[in-house]
Formats: structure tokens, sequence, C-alpha cells
């Protein structure tokens, strides 16, 4: 991904660009995420990806997933040395817990938190978005259009074969079944708005706040024009509650993604103390 954003980069002035990339997963072993926030390797990681890019900084830099047998402290002072360092611009945090957050805030202001959040996937509205505003951390939701979901390909049609959206619990069996009913409320409610179902998820998260900006992905052009076109939604209050309304969180079924990724999820994303040592 990085090789092929460098050809991209190339073509534009480099202070004409946000460039945001992150560290921390390492890979997988047996059924396990390999995190890894030592400061070597996000030492390690941050120059690999200045090289890969091709480029003297990055704008935003991402820890992927918390290291939790690593002080988020000892993470934190390095990245903090690589933005002294000119390295990096900013900090950021994905899929971090608040005690994490707080912590890492404390040594270096965190800029941006990525979290999952969705129409069918709002935990985080309890106590990450409130602390965020708290400390003035901007928040990029990612999977905005719930994985795909809302986009409704994968419940007109199906899901591909080899999509990895096979594993994930809301797609499987039962709980996809009755899921499919939760796009056909958010459809007609986005007929009512003269817009996507798509494009309805993604106001509705744009709604937010001005603090909130959510990283749709796609890899159509197409679609891309069609998110961008959310911006022409427009949502007052009762519409916000219509839409949530529309999904009570507590219907919908099935985590929203495997066993070994939720080990890794900011509800246990909590790191050792500093002054301890882990075993």
């Amino acid at each position: 991904c990085e090789i092929t954003s460098f050809q991209a980069l190339k073509q534009f002035p480099r202070e004409k660009i946000q460039l945001a990339t992150k560290f921390g997963i390492v890979g997988m072993k047996s059924s396990d995420v390999i995190v890894n926030g030592t400061p070597e390797y996000v030492r390690s990681c941050c120059e690999g990806s200045l090289k890969r890019l091709g480029v003297e900084y990055i704008d935003l830099y991402y820890q992927h997933r918390i290291d939790t047998s690593v002080p988020i402290e000892d993470t934190m002072g390095e990245l903090k040395k690589l933005v002294e360092e000119g390295k990096i611009k900013y900090i950021g945090l994905s899929e971090a817990s608040t005690d994490t957050i707080k912590r890492a805030h404390a040594v270096y202001p965190i800029t941006a938190v990525q979290m999952e959040w969705s129409l069918w996937t709002r935990e985080i509205e309890d106590e990450i978005i409130p602390l965020c505003r708290e400390l003035g951390i901007g928040i990029v939701p990612y999977s905005p259009l719930g994985r795909g979901f809302f986009g409704g390909k994968a419940v007109i049609e199906s899901v591909p074969a080899n999509s990895f959206l096979n594993s994930n619990p809301r797609f499987q069996g039962e709980n996809f079944h009755q899921n499919k009913n939760f796009y056909s409320r958010v459809e007609k409610l986005a007929e009512k708005h003269g817009c996507t179902p798509a494009q309805l998820a993604l106001a509705w998260i744009n709604h937010q706040g001005d603090d909130v900006v959510p990283i749709p992905g796609t890899t159509k052009i197409k679609n891309l024009n069609d998110n961008i076109g959310c911006l022409r939604v427009e949502l007052k209050g009762e519409d916000l509650k219509e839409i949530s309304d529309a999904i009570p969180i507590n219907e919908v079924a099935g985590d929203r993604i495997t066993d070994n990724f939720i080990r890794c999820s900011w509800k246990f994303a909590n790191t050792p103390p500093k002054h301890s040592s882990v075993a």
C-alpha cells in the first residue's frame, strides 16, 4: 500500500498532501494478532515507511493496535522523539482504551483516535467519544459503512466467496438474515432524504460533530464520488435521531469483528503501568 502511494505522491507537491500511515500489527500467529509497540519497533517502522513513501516526514502516524505488554509511555516516548526529529508531525492511536488514551496524551498530545464507528457499531459513544472531546482529540471513524453493509452490495447480491466478510459474524447465517432488516430501514430513510443508503450512513456519521472525520474505504472511483455526495445530505437533530433509532444496537446480530481482533480491540487495550515489569 505504501509503495503504491509513493507512485501517487510523486505527482503532487508534498505540502498539498496530508499523509497518514500506521504501525503496530506485525502479523498473525495461530489465531492471534501479533502487535509490537516497543520503542525499537516504532522507530524501525517509521523509518521504513519514510523510505517506502519517499518522503521526509509523515503528517499523522498511528499506532494501529495497542501492545498490551508495553507501557504506553514507552511507545509514546519514542513517538515523541520522532516528532522532535521532524520525522512525524502528529500522533494517532487506533482501538485504544480510555486509560491508554489518557496516559498517552499525558506524554504527548494525541491528535486523532481511529475507532470503528457506524450506524450499527456505536459502543464508543459512551466513554471514548466524550474523552476525546474532553482532551481535544479528533475522531476518525473507520468502517463507517459497517464494513460495506450499508453500501448494499452484500445485501442485494451476496458476499463474494473470496471476501473477508465471510468470516465476519454479522455477515454469517442467521445473523446476516436478521441484519438485512436494518438495510431495508436505512434504504427507506435514504429515499426520504434523496440519497443512497451509503450516503445516508456517511452523512449520519459526518453530522456527529466537526471533530469527526470518517474514512470510508473504496477501490472504485464511482464509489468514491458517491461517498463524496454524502456531503450534500443535510440532517437535522430529529433526522439523526430517526436514523439512529432505526437500528437499535441491542438488536444487531453478531460481534463487529472476529474473536482474534476483539482481543486486540479497545476493550482489551490497557497497558502495564510504567513502573512495573511484565514477566
